[in-house]
């Protein structure tokens, strides 16, 4: 699967939830749904690394919510760039990918 199946999917899935919760997806929604998986991605790293109470869950579990979480910025960087008309793959070889030609 390369990025532009996932990002298809991941829109589809975006507009499930943004028809079932009546959700109106603009670029403030986008950036701030952003935000709030960050948000949660850090608490799950801050569990993860000692620096956050465990709430008694098993560290299995919570290596496997970090890595949901990441999945989650993900996913929103992918919605963001769509919404945005960014080509996300472009704009990785321009400013990363391109450094390595140095």
């Amino acid at each position: 699967m390369d990025l532009d199946e996932i990002a298809e999917g991941v829109e589809q899935v975006s507009q499930r939830y943004a028809e079932r919760f009546n959700i109106e997806r603009d670029a403030t929604w986008f950036v701030l749904k952003l935000q709030e998986e960050v948000g949660e991605l850090t608490q799950s790293y801050l569990m993860l690394s000692g620096r956050a109470r465990t709430k008694g869950k098993p560290l299995e579990e919570i290596q496997a919510e970090f890595n949901a979480e990441v999945a989650d910025v993900f996913c929103q960087i992918l919605l963001l760039a769509r919404a945005s008309g960014i080509d996300l793959e472009k704009e990785v070889a321009d400013k990363w990918l391109s450094r390595l030609k140095s």
